[in-house]
């Protein structure tokens, strides 16, 4: 299983990033191929940091074919492109993850 995960610390404008998310990307994100699972969860509490996080969000696929596959498709340029519309919202990018 790979993971694409994506923290969000804290958006100078908070309703403005959420009903674009929510309303934009979100649909965005569930329509990649490949996609196994989505998830996003807003941050509560924090430890052993001074970031400010706000929320995280963790997509699934099978291996990294799979998730390469997803990117490089035209969903997947969509949704990344996108992607890059959110980062208006903060005052720096989101941190992005990829594990297995």
């Amino acid at each position: 299983m790979v993971k694409m995960t994506v923290i969000y610390e804290q958006p100078k404008d908070k309703e403005g990033f959420e009903n674009h998310y929510y309303d934009v990307h979100i649909p965005l994100v569930q329509k990649l191929p490949n996609l196994k699972n989505l998830s996003y969860q807003n941050v509560l509490q924090t430890q052993n940091t001074d970031a400010d996080l706000y929320l995280i969000a963790q997509l699934e696929f099978e291996n990294m074919e799979a998730f390469q596959e997803s990117m490089a498709s035209e969903l997947g340029q969509e949704a990344q492109n996108d992607g890059g519309k959110l980062v208006k919202f903060f005052n720096k990018p989101p941190v992005i993850l990829i594990s297995q």
